[in-house]
């Protein structure tokens, strides 16, 4: 369930913006792991964790399995 009170952070935008991209141009899009994550925003790792943990609780992203992450909703764009 999509918790819409959540108010992502800076880093947590950040990480968002890297899972939705893609979507509008007809690339895969959605998916991402913590190594990709690091490399694209230049954060490091345990602050990548971290934010990635706060948007699995809010229900925004979902941890599919170990190491790999998937965009679920962004209740702002909606």
């Amino acid at each position: 369930m999509v918790n819409e009170r959540f108010n992502p952070d800076e880093r947590q935008d950040a990480i968002l913006e890297v899972l939705k991209r893609g979507r509008n141009e007809g690339q895969p899009w959605g998916y991402a792991n913590p190594k990709r994550l690091e490399e694209e925003l230049d954060i490091r790792r345990q602050y990548i964790n971290r934010s990635l943990k706060g948007l699995v609780d809010a229900g925004w992203v979902e941890k599919v399995n170990r190491g790999l992450y998937r965009f679920v909703a962004d209740p702002r764009s909606e």
